[in-house]
């Protein structure tokens, strides 16, 4: 039997990526996954269903609760992993780009996490894994907006590994902070910047999407069933 036997997974941005290497890695490992995206999937996966959903859209996250919950009855795991990028200096950082990357990847984590969590807590038993970053513990120019985002995943994390267990519940929340890892986003860098930060790293190289995903699948199963409010960083020893 896999580790994830008879779970439900939820796991946002799971189109293409981190999130498809999560989903199918879960899937392969037992559970069944709903993969939530503004995109179809990218990819067939027995075990792996899509849902297009904008984590952003409160009522239309409140709909997608509604239907998992009416379709499996509960859900046992949930990873928050649906991610912006809008990059630019904080002096010519828009409006726009600031307030679109707090809706995604703060509030997209409030968003479903809300509504999952005190469930989880009512059942008695669940996992949350959301995905920060290298820059949400280091910060980066350029990026004062996406490290505030992964900085705030991060306090979020430790917040709600306090309250959902709080009454004794066995749910246990969690964090990763990736470092530099080889996704559609990375593929458009130039190769002289990605050799620059292949040697930050104390391993000379950069990380691959399913080196992540074993490190949720780690945090989500029982293999970890003594780990809450921590933030695993998988970076390959980033030296910033």
């Amino acid at each position: 039997m896999g580790r994830l036997e008879g779970k439900i997974a939820v796991v946002t941005g799971g189109a293409k990526g981190l999130g498809q290497a999560m989903a199918q890695l879960f899937a392969k490992e037992g559970a069944k996954v709903i993969a939530c995206d503004m995109a179809p999937l990218s990819y067939e996966e027995p075990n792996v269903e899509g849902y297009i959903l904008n984590v952003a859209d409160t009522e239309a996250c409140g709909k997608f609760f509604e239907y998992a919950m009416e379709k499996y009855g509960r859900i046992d795991i949930l990873v928050n992993n649906a991610g912006i990028t809008r990059d630019a200096m904080t002096r010519k950082m828009t409006d726009d780009m600031w307030n679109l990357v707090i809706d995604v990847n703060l509030k997209g984590v409030f968003n479903l996490t809300r509504l999952i969590g005190p469930q989880m807590e009512n059942n008695g038993y669940g996992s949350i894994v959301s995905i920060s970053s290298v820059v949400g513990e280091y910060g980066n120019i350029g990026q004062a907006n996406y490290a505030a985002t992964k900085a705030g995943v991060i306090g979020l994390t430790k917040t709600w590994a306090k309250e959902f267990a709080r009454k004794g519940a066995n749910v246990r929340v969690n964090c990763i902070a990736p470092g530099y890892t080889m996704t559609d986003i990375l593929k458009t860098v130039p190769q002289e910047l990605l050799d620059k930060f292949a040697k930050m790293t104390m391993l000379g190289r950069l990380g691959q999407p399913e080196e992540i995903a074993k490190a949720a699948l780690f945090l989500v199963s029982d293999d970890a069933s003594y780990i809450t409010g921590h933030v695993l960083s998988v970076n390959g020893g980033m030296r910033l």
